[in-house]
C-alpha cells in the first residue's frame, strides 16, 4: 500500500472533514471580518463627511491603533467561539449511524449561530468606538457607531452565506433523510430580501447619509471629498451587492439545477434519481419531496413489476391504465395449453427441491418463447400452463404466432429440459375475457371452448408422435408456418360429440 493510498481513508474520514471545515470557516470568516474592519476605518477617515475636529492626525492614529487592538483579539475569540460551537455538528457521522432530528437542526442553524457571535461583537465594537470618537464630538460619535454598525451587518451577511455554503458537504450527510419537521422554515424570498438590504441596502443608506451630513455640515464638506464618498461608497455598493447577490444566487440555482438533471433523469425512465438536500430552507423540503416522489414511484414500479409478474404484462398494464372491473368481453384468441407427462411419477421419484427446481427450468422456456411470439402466460395449472393470444390486447397474426410458438416450445424442451416429457395443444376461437371473482379477489381470465380443446388436444398429443397437436383449421391462417404441419383425421377428443380437425407438428 502506498503512502497516499493510506492517506486517503483519513482524508475521507469524518474527522477531517470536519478539520476542514473549520480550517475554511476560520480563514473565510476571519478575513472578512478583519477586511470589514479595514473598510469601516477607511469609510470613517477617508470617505465619509464629518464634523471637523481638533488634533485630527492624533485622534485617527488612536482609532487605527485601537482598531487593530480590538479587530485581532475579536477575531480569535470568535474562531474560539466557533470551534466551540462545530464541535459537536457531525457526531452522527463519526459513530456512523443516521443524525438525530436535534442534531439535524443543530447543524442548520450553525452558520446563524456563528455569524450571532460576530454580531455581538460588531455591536460591542459600535459602541465602544462610538463612544470614544463622541469624547471629541458628538456628532463625530454618531457617525463613527453608525458606519461601524452598517459595515459589520454588510460583513455579517457575507459570512452567513459563506458558512452555509462552506457547510454544505456536512449538511448533505445530514439531510440524507429529508428536512426536520421542527425546524422553522425559512423561506427564500425572506433571505433573498435580507441579502438584498444588508449586502446593497446597506451601502445605498450609507450613499443617503453622506448626502445628508453633507447638507448638514455646509462648506465643511468639499465637492472633491463629496465625489470620492459618492464614488467609494457606490463601488462598495456594487462590489459586496454582487458577492452577497452571488453567494445567494448559488444557494437557490445549484439546488435548482440539481432537481432539473433529476427530473431530466426521470424523463429518460431512470427511476434511481434522487437529489442531495443541504438547504434548510423552501429548497430543502423540495429537495426532500422530490426524493419522496421518487421513492413512491420506484415502490410503484416495484409493484407493477410484481403484478405484471403475477397477471401478465398486458393484463398489468390495462388494469393500471383504466382499472379494474368485474364482467368480460368477447374476444377472439389464439390458446396454447402445455402438459407435462408423467408428472405425478416424477414428484414421488425425486425430492421436493429437486422436483421445484425442475419445474422452474421447465416454466422457464415456456414464460420464454410464448413471450417471444408476443402471447402472455394466463395461468400455471400445477405442472400445466395455459398461454394466451389476443387478449387483453389485440394480436395480430395470433393463429401463426401461437402455432410458431407450440414448434419452438417443444424443441426447446427436448433439448433444455430432457429430464421431462411434455405435450402441447393448440387451438384458437371466441372467448369471454375478463375479471372474475369479486372487487375484494379476483383475477383475469379466458373462459370458452377454446380454452377447454386445448386442454383436449394436449391429453391426445401425449399419444401422439412429437406429442403436439393443433386444431387444423388455424392452419390456412398461418402464412409461413402450416408447412410445419402435417394435417391428420379429425378425432373424438374427450367430452365432444363432434370429431375435431387435427394437425400434427411434423418432425423437426
Amino acid at each position: 500500500m502506498t503512502a497516499l493510498e493510506g492517506l486517503a481513508p483519513r482524508l475521507l474520514s469524518p474527522a477531517w472533514l470536519l478539520w476542514r471545515i473549520r480550517i475554511v470557516l476560520t480563514i473565510l470568516l476571519g478575513g472578512a471580518n478583519l477586511i470589514g474592519a479595514g473598510v469601516a476605518y477607511c469609510l470613517v477617515v477617508l470617505v465619509v463627511p464629518s464634523p471637523q475636529v481638533a488634533e485630527r492626525d492624533q485622534l485617527e492614529l488612536l482609532n487605527l491603533v485601537l482598531t487593530a487592538a480590538y479587530t485581532l483579539p475579536a477575531v480569535a475569540l470568535a474562531t474560539l467561539r466557533g470551534y466551540a460551537i462545530t464541535r459537536g455538528i457531525a457526531t452522527w457521522q463519526r459513530e456512523q449511524r443516521e443524525p438525530e432530528s436535534g442534531e439535524q437542526e443543530k447543524l442548520l442553524r450553525t452558520p446563524a449561530r456563528l455569524v450571532w457571535v460576530q454580531v455581538q461583537l460588531w455591536i460591542l465594537a459600535a459602541v465602544v468606538f462610538g463612544l470614544l470618537n463622541a469624547q471629541r464630538s458628538a456628532g463625530l460619535g454618531g457617525l463613527v457607531m453608525l458606519v461601524v454598525g452598517l459595515t459589520g451587518l454588510a460583513v455579517c451577511t457575507v459570512t452567513y452565506l459563506m458558512a452555509e455554503r462552506v457547510l454544505r458537504p456536512l449538511a448533505r450527510r445530514a439531510l440524507t433523510s429529508g428536512v426536520p419537521d421542527r425546524l422553522g422554515i425559512r423561506t427564500v424570498g425572506f433571505r433573498a430580501m435580507l441579502v438584498w438590504i444588508f449586502g446593497t441596502g446597506i451601502a445605498v443608506l450609507g450613499i443617503v447619509l453622506s448626502g445628508l451630513l453633507a447638507l448638514l455640515l455646509g462648506d465643511e464638506v468639499s465637492r472633491r471629498q463629496l465625489v470620492i464618498t459618492m464614488v467609494v461608497l457606490g463601488g462598495t455598493a456594487l462590489l459586496v451587492g454582487s458577492f452577497s447577490t452571488f453567494l445567494a444566487s448559488r444557494a437557490v440555482a445549484d439546488p435548482v439545477r440539481a432537481m432539473r438533471d433529476g427530473v431530466a433523469r426521470v424523463r429518460r425512465g431512470d427511476l434511481t434519481a434522487r437529489v442531495e438536500i443541504y438547504d434548510g430552507t423552501e429548497l430543502g423540503i423540495l429537495q426532500a419531496g422530490f426524493n419522496d416522489m421518487m421513492a413512491g414511484l420506484r415502490e410503484r414500479e416495484q409493484i407493477r413489476e410484481l403484478f405484471g409478474q403475477q397477471v401478465g404484462v398486458d393484463v398489468a398494464r390495462t388494469a393500471l391504465e383504466g382499472g379494474v372491473n368485474l364482467g368480460g368481453e368477447v374476444r377472439d384468441v389464439a390458446v396454447l395449453f402445455v402438459d407435462i407427462i408423467g408428472s405425478t411419477a416424477l414428484a414421488t421419484r425425486r425430492p421436493p427441491d429437486e422436483v421445484v427446481t425442475l419445474l422452474n427450468r421447465f416454466f422457464g422456456v415456456v414464460i420464454d418463447v410464448v413471450h417471444e411470439h408476443g402471447g402472455w402466460i394466463n395461468k400455471f395449472a400445477g405442472d400445466a400452463a395455459l398461454a394466451i393470444w389476443g387478449a387483453p390486447v389485440e394480436v395480430e397474426d395470433r393463429a401463426r404466432r401461437a402455432l410458431a410458438a407450440a414448434r419452438i416450445l417443444a424443441h426447446r424442451l427436448a433439448f433444455e429440459v430432457p429430464e421431462l416429457t411434455a405435450a402441447i395443444g393448440i387451438s384458437a376461437g371466441p372467448v369471454v375475457a375478463g375479471n372474475v371473482g369479486t372487487h375484494e379477489r379476483h383475477e383475469y381470465t379466458v373462459i370458452g371452448d377454446p380454452v377447454n380443446e386445448a386442454a383436449r388436444l394436449t391429453d391426445h398429443a401425449k399419444g401422439v408422435r412429437g406429442r403436439v397437436i393443433a386444431r387444423a383449421n388455424l392452419l390456412p391462417a398461418a402464412d409461413g408456418e402450416s408447412s410445419h404441419w402435417q394435417v391428420l383425421e379429425p378425432v373424438t377428443v374427450r367430452g365432444r360429440s363432434e370429431p375435431t380437425p387435427i394437425a400434427r407438428l411434423q418432425r423437426q
